[in-house]
């Protein structure tokens, strides 16, 4: 049995099959549905869990090399959100870019985790070291 404090069977399955330089979408809830993308949604109501709660929960056990974000994230949020994923992702090497180029990276995703975020383009895609 795997220790770890992620409960969903879903999540944990879609995370032990992500390998080196594979990719990671974790989304809000208006993200659009890619059918050729394998999508777990742990969205319950809205910002239950947001994307930073996914991010924080997944962040110990997965070793992330890359993240990328919509550039519009930064024009659209407060400080403090920005500040918040600034934080969520310290170390990490960040790329913002604009959304419609951030979702033509979205179709070689190993998987997409759906959240009940509203903060405006909160979406992230990590690259797995």
């Amino acid at each position: 049995m795997l220790k770890t404090h992620i409960l969903n069977p879903d999540l944990l399955s879609l995370l032990a099959r992500v390998r080196h330089t594979n990719t990671l979408v974790i989304a809000d809830r208006s993200f659009p549905f890619w059918p050729q993308v394998e999508t777990v949604d742990i969205s319950l109501v809205d910002d239950i869990p947001t994307v930073l709660d996914v991010l924080n929960a997944i962040r110990p056990n997965f070793v992330i090399g890359a993240a990328w974000m919509a550039r519009e994230f930064r024009k659209h949020n407060s400080e403090t959100t920005r500040a918040q994923f600034a934080a969520a992702l310290e170390g990490i090497r960040l790329t913002h870019e604009t959304h419609v180029v951030f979702k033509k990276r979205i179709p070689r995703a190993i998987g997409l985790i759906r959240t009940g975020d509203t903060t405006q383009y909160a979406n992230v895609i990590l690259e797995s070291a």
